[in-house]
């Protein structure tokens, strides 16, 4: 005969040790978090704030419209001289353009904003190359994502009408 606790299911049980252990990182993530509060470190500062504490100016800026086409394509617009500033046409190597206006569309129908507001693109004295959203007040930090990315909206500004 079977005994009758051999018929019932086990429950499973974590290993003592690994609850102890996550206990203790636990605790130490929360002690190190009010550590630094407490101390009153400040968090990390964002590159708008050292380019403000350091008085880095642009060098050049332009400000930019980006307007789906029914092919497909993009026209970039100077909002400055009302031109044409670049196109990007579909199957064109600029997958990190569109990527970056694609995540920015997204935060503005988030917001409820069209694509009626402009983005301004500056080149700093310190070589950083930021795009901002007019409407919403995001900027990319373009830097961040290489040169070969970087250099796509540079060339933006290299255009001879760009220069302000």
């Amino acid at each position: 005969m079977i005994p009758n606790h051999a018929l019932q299911p086990q429950a499973e049980q974590l290993p003592r040790g690994a609850l102890i252990l996550a206990g203790v990182l636990v605790g130490f993530a929360f002690t190190l978090t009010a550590g630094m509060r407490i101390a009153h470190v400040p968090p990390a500062a964002s590159p708008v704030l050292l380019r403000s504490a350091d008085h880095i100016a642009p060098i050049r800026s332009r400000t930019l419209r980006f307007v789906d086409e029914a092919d497909r394509g993009v026209r970039i617009e100077d909002i400055g001289t009302g031109r044409t500033a670049s196109e990007i046409v579909p199957g064109q190597k600029t997958g990190f353009i569109r990527g970056v206006m694609r995540g920015l569309a997204r935060e503005r129908r988030l917001h409820g904003i069209g694509g009626g507001p402009p983005f301004t693109l500056t080149e700093w004295r310190d070589g950083d190359l930021t795009l901002t959203d007019t409407a919403t007040g995001r900027s990319i930090e373009l830097n961040a994502f290489g040169t070969t990315n970087r250099a796509a909206f540079a060339a933006l500004l290299d255009n001879p009408e760009a220069a302000r």
